[in-house]
């Protein structure tokens, strides 16, 4: 089942992009590029998900419905 999770992302001095999320405790991810740091942030969030639900502490995400709107972003 897909959830949606807010994602943080900024720009950090040294050049590498930081992804936090209010929705997933802990989520922490750095990457050399968004698209790098947002796939790096999403195996983070499936790994503290799968851990909080063997806790049976479970995070209340949204559900992904048939319609919704995404930023894309593109390198011009």
């Amino acid at each position: 089942m897909e959830r949606i999770a807010n994602l943080h992302i900024e720009k950090l001095p040294e050049g590498v992009y930081l992804a936090t999320s209010e929705d997933i405790p802990g989520l922490v991810a750095q990457g050399r590029t968004v698209t790098e740091t947002i796939e790096i942030a999403r195996d983070v969030a499936k790994k503290l998900l799968e851990t909080q639900a063997e806790r049976q502490d479970q995070v209340n995400l949204a559900n992904v419905s048939d319609s919704f709107d995404y930023p894309m972003i593109v390198g011009i």
